[in-house]
């Protein structure tokens, strides 16, 4: 039976989590996204980061208008990639690491709310590495996922304010 709790109380509408291991070069591309945007104390957003995603971050999405999920791919345009994610099952058996198109259709599974508007922000890394630092072209890349990030947040804030 789907649930419908209430919203917890101050609960940012947005959320934004960063997925990926920092001891794993350019893995670490997702957690220093969030390191960056954590400094700019943006609105109505939370933060979160974790090593993968997992079932329990269906959770999270409730009373959520928006979520954008932001990892890094060995594979894929430069600098980044953003898109649009719809719910789907993932086609393996195990629920220990999910994609986020099966994160939303968990949500749906549990929740009797409507989805929030779902994106994918993957940020090209080249080297993933246990030990290794994050590389200089991946570097390079995040720096155009955070200003890319810090435009679009900027302007959705301004559009709810009524400023455009």
């Amino acid at each position: 039976m789907p649930l419908s709790p209430a919203p917890r109380a101050g609960l940012a509408p947005v959320l934004v989590i960063g997925i990926g291991n920092p001891s794993r070069g350019d893995d670490a591309i997702g957690p220093r996204v969030i390191e960056r945007l954590e400094t700019l104390g943006l609105p109505d957003t939370e933060l979160l980061t974790d090593f993968q995603l997992q079932i329990e971050h269906a959770l999270d999405l409730i009373g959520r208008r928006e979520v954008v999920f932001i990892d890094a791919a060995a594979a894929g345009p430069e600098p980044f990639s953003f898109a649009p994610v719809s719910a789907a099952a993932d086609a393996g058996a195990l629920t220990h690491a999910l994609s986020p198109a099966a994160v939303l259709e968990a949500f749906q599974r549990i929740s009797a709310a409507p989805l929030p508007a779902a994106f994918v922000l993957a940020v090209r890394g080249y080297g993933f590495e246990l030990g290794a630092p994050l590389s200089g072209a991946a570097g390079a890349n995040l720096d155009a996922a955070v200003q890319m990030l810090i435009s679009r947040f900027s302007a959705a804030s301004r559009t709810r304010s009524g400023c455009d």
